[in-house]
């Protein structure tokens, strides 16, 4: 069986966490090569093994099998062509090619055969889209959705470690009533809620809720889905959580039947007892990898609708996870090479 050469671009939170999942996953790895583009030195283990981070440079991906981004926009942009002139391919996190028209945007329990159209670049979804999309691909196979409505309540690891360093300081400046200090977000993030992720647009909506919007479409090959979103951050560690409004073309069945479909689907699970108060909450969900579903009840104001409550990881299922079940899925079906 072959083994492949794994680069890890980007060495924050959801560059670690892909090394956290690569260690356990199934993916048959010769070595791990993590790269940073400055401050490099620092060890890593991985599988019993130390690898040492180094830097970008031409030539570094020569022998590497499938290179992982997560180091932001700019450095995709930058360096993603050097890897793939150098004969890797390129699993992307960032936003840097996800609306290109010829690079595949792929949830592999959503559209996995988009996968094999590479050209040497896959584009990871946004975190939010991600986890809405397992939950109502099943749904949408099924009863065709028309329109989604849905409002996001973000975590702050999504902003990366120096948002969660500065929630934690300003809950402990709030707890010894000292002035909190401000500078992840323009507004405390403690107590508080900012509907607003990313910067504003001359539309109205911010760039993370038209991502939703344009990445649904393409991720379902559907251009008249309509998605109507809010996203909004929170101040919770980990677990990005939303409500999610549909309607569909066709009817909807009861309550047990929609469980039933969620349940079989892959990458789901249903957490909905509300008479013992079982429903998904970030708060003990967090190192899990499925997407979680709750308060499951019928939209009664239109006649196909539906009410979805969805929490998943958003540095896992919502990152670094669905990277590397795109990587597994091109060495799985041997689609490295593209189409």
């Amino acid at each position: 069986m072959k083994k492949y050469k794994i680069a890890v671009v980007g060495m924050g939170a959801v560059g670690h966490e892909m090394l956290t999942i690569l260690e356990k996953s199934s993916l048959p790895v010769a070595e791990v090569l993590p790269l940073v583009r400055r401050n490099e030195g620092s060890k890593i283990k991985f599988r019993g093994e130390e690898f040492t981070v180094q830097l970008v440079k031409e030539g570094i991906f020569k022998g590497v099998d499938i290179a992982l981004f997560s180091a932001g926009e700019e450095a995709s942009r930058d360096l993603s062509p050097l890897a793939i002139r150098e004969g890797a391919v390129v699993i992307d996190n960032s936003n840097a090619f996800r609306m290109d028209p010829d690079v595949p945007l792929v949830i592999p329990e959503v559209n996995p055969e988009a996968a094999r159209k590479h050209k040497g670049l896959i584009a990871n979804p946004n975190c939010s889209t991600i986890q809405m999309l397992v939950a109502l691909k099943p749904l949408h196979d099924l009863f065709k959705i028309k329109r989604i409505v849905v409002s996001t309540y973000q975590a702050v690891s999504g902003t990366g470690y120096q948002a969660i360093e500065e929630l934690e300081k300003q809950v402990e400046a709030h707890v010894k009533k000292e002035k909190l200090a401000v500078n992840v977000y323009p507004h405390q993030i403690a107590f508080n809620m900012l509907p607003h992720i990313d910067s504003f647009l001359e539309n109205g909506y911010s760039k993370e809720e038209m991502k939703m919007f344009h990445e649904t479409r393409k991720i379902f090959a559907d251009p008249d889905i309509q998605v109507c979103p809010t996203t909004v951050r929170v101040p919770v560690v980990s677990c990005h959580s939303e409500s999610v409004n549909i309607e569909t073309e066709k009817p909807l069945p009861g309550f047990d039947e929609i469980v039933e479909i969620l349940n079989n689907a892959p990458g789901v699970e249903v957490m909905d007892d509300i008479k013992n108060n079982v429903y998904p909450m970030p708060a003990f969900l967090q190192g899990t990898d499925k997407v979680y579903i709750g308060r499951i009840r019928k939209d009664f104001t239109i006649a196909n609708g539906l009410n979805l409550w969805v929490v998943a990881d958003n540095l896992r299922k919502g990152a670094a996870l669905n990277t590397i079940q795109i990587a597994e899925l091109l060495a799985e079906k041997n689609w490295l090479k593209g189409a």
